[in-house]
């Protein structure tokens, strides 16, 4: 080929990927390998050889929309019913969750060398979690409405959320290593919490005095990218601006069937393209530095220490009322979507270097691959429990 590809050369190569990826996680379902982890590997696999990210660049606003569609997805189950049932054992373990991978800032920091806002970054992917992987087995499996699948989906919803504050500080904060104006970032942060509480302000207006609902793809659409771009210029990331703009519209009105199945579709066709793209940033040369593999293994040796702690959060009585501790911190392990849109983010605004980059993805694929395999042999194991499986009785 004597030029570049076309951009029809480009989207068909990735599809074919996609579809590669999707027909080798049904041959390996067994081994609960997601359907992530393969994008990434086929993603790498392209990257390295006949299609290199630069030439996909151009396309990342595209494959970013499902990234957005998913936290703006999020932020529509953020509502106050997740807090009903065992308020005190959810908000208990993702306190956990949040504070135990603090305790490794500096043990980061000096032994890597690592800046502020690397380390930062570092331990806003060791908080997340995967919560899409997770949901998927438990519904499977039929344990959604479980007792430790309540608490599970709570956890997992709120569990990002100062996840994504990490984020947005190590961003805000990176801007100066990124070459951006001192204190820009920063300065820009009590505008976004202010615009915050004016749309939230305005939306109560609405909803009190307009019986109309943004249920068509358009207004959604509009909705999506309107709060991901504000939330992107006031230095608080697309992502919390996309998961602002879903919690809006949850409080104008419940997700009905039509909002639902437009978030669908723009999941089901662009994640999967984010994925690919995520493993074509992956540099196999990156993974020939010793560096890259001991931060690697570093890595994963906290992200499963920091939710092996979250066992603490399920007490006595909440294991009495049906709560298994272990399907919850198996539940917990994966870092799947937040952790590949973690590291991304960071890599695309200068926060973190390639080989970095390339450490918190091999951390991500681990800890999904192991936390689904042990959830699905936990779940195996309980299917005859009823105690701990099955729903509570009305």
């Amino acid at each position: 080929m004597s030029g570049p590809p076309s951009l029809l050369t480009v989207l068909l190569l990735l599809l074919i990927g996609v579809l590669v990826a999707r027909l080798s996680a049904g041959r390996l379902r067994n081994w609960a390998v997601p359907a992530i982890v393969l994008e990434l590997l086929v993603g790498f696999l392209l990257g390295n050889t006949v299609l290199p990210f630069a030439r996909v660049a151009p396309l990342s606003g595209l494959t970013e929309l499902g990234v957005l569609t998913l936290f703006f997805q999020v932020g529509l189950e953020v509502r106050g019913d997740l807090l009903t049932s065992r308020r005190r054992a959810i908000l208990r373990t993702v306190a956990i969750s949040f504070l135990a991978p603090l305790l490794a800032f500096w043990p980061l920091r000096l032994g890597f060398g690592l800046d502020t806002p690397a380390t930062l970054l570092c331990l806003a992917v060791l908080s997340a979690t995967g919560t899409g992987v997770t949901l998927r087995v438990l519904a499977q499996r039929q344990a959604l409405q479980t007792p430790s699948g309540r608490m599970l989906v709570g956890v997992s919803v709120l569990d990002d959320l100062p996840a994504i504050a990490l984020l947005s500080l190590s961003v805000a904060v990176g801007g100066r290593v990124a070459g951006s104006s001192p204190f820009a970032g920063l300065a820009a942060l009590p505008l976004g919490v202010l615009l915050a509480l004016l749309s939230y302000g305005a939306v109560e207006l609405w909803r009190r005095r307009r019986p109309e609902r943004p249920r068509d793809p358009l207004s959604i659409l509009l909705l999506l990218i309107a709060s991901a771009w504000v939330g992107e210029m006031c230095g608080l990331t697309s992502l919390l601006g996309a998961l602002w703009g879903g919690v809006l519209l949850a409080r104008l009105e419940p997700a009905g069937p039509e909002v639902r199945s437009v978030l669908a579709v723009l999941s089901e066709v662009f994640l999967p393209l984010y994925f690919l793209s995520v493993g074509m940033r992956v540099q196999a040369a990156s993974l020939l530095r010793p560096e890259a593999w001991s931060l690697a293994l570093a890595l994963l040796a906290l992200a499963v220490v920091s939710k092996l702690a979250c066992g603490l959060g399920v007490s006595r009585r909440d294991r009495a009322a049906g709560i298994d501790r272990w399907i919850v911190v198996f539940g917990l392990m994966p870092r799947g979507l937040p952790g590949l849109v973690f590291a991304t983010t960071a890599l695309s605004t200068g926060v973190i270097r390639s080989t970095q980059f390339s450490a918190l993805v091999l951390m991500v694929a681990c800890t999904t691959v192991m936390g689904l395999l042990l959830l699905e042999r936990r779940l195996h194991r309980l299917e005859g429990d009823q105690p701990a499986l099955a729903p509570p009785p009305t």
